[in-house]
C-alpha cells in the first residue's frame, strides 16, 4: 500500500508520496527572485529557514489562478532540502493499492508527461502521482 498527500491544481487531483511531505501550510508571504525563472514564486522563510518556492501551476503549464485567493504550499523534501509548491487546495492523505497503479494517461499533455511518475483509478477519479523532484527543478 502506498499513501499520498493529495492537492488539486486547476480541478485536477494529484497526489505527492507522503513520505517526501514535510508539510502542508497556508500561504506565506514571498520574495522575490530577481531574473529567476517563472516558475519560481520566490523564496519563503519557514521558522528562520530560508526556502525556494515553485508555482507549480507554471511548472505545469497551466494558467495563472483566477480568483484572488492565495495558494497553499505543501514543503518537500528534495536532495535533503526544503522546497515549497504552491497549490489550489490541500486535500486529505489516500491509501492505495498497487492494482490501481497505471503509467501517465495517454490524454495527458505531452509538456506534463515527464513531471507524472504515473495514475491511481480511484472512484473520485484520476490520481495524478507528482515526481517530486522533476517538479521542484526549476
Amino acid at each position: 500500500m502506498s499513501q499520498y498527500v493529495t492537492f488539486t491544481l486547476d480541478g485536477s487531483l494529484y497526489g505527492i508520496d507522503v513520505v517526501r511531505v514535510q508539510e502542508a501550510l497556508r500561504s506565506h508571504a514571498r520574495t522575490r527572485v530577481p531574473l529567476a525563472p517563472p516558475t519560481v514564486a520566490g523564496l519563503v522563510n519557514l521558522r528562520g529557514q530560508v526556502v525556494l518556492t515553485i508555482d507549480l501551476r507554471t511548472r505545469l503549464g497551466l494558467s495563472r489562478r483566477a480568483d484572488l485567493t492565495e495558494p497553499m504550499m505543501v514543503v518537500v523534501q528534495v536532495d535533503g532540502e526544503p522546497v515549497s509548491l504552491l497549490v489550489d487546495e490541500i486535500g486529505d492523505v489516500v491509501e492505495v493499492g498497487p492494482g490501481s497503479f497505471e503509467g501517465p494517461p495517454d490524454t495527458l499533455d505531452a509538456a506534463l508527461r515527464p513531471l507524472i511518475l504515473g495514475a491511481h483509478k480511484l472512484e473520485a477519479g484520476l490520481l495524478l502521482v507528482l515526481d517530486v523532484d522533476q517538479a521542484a527543478a526549476a
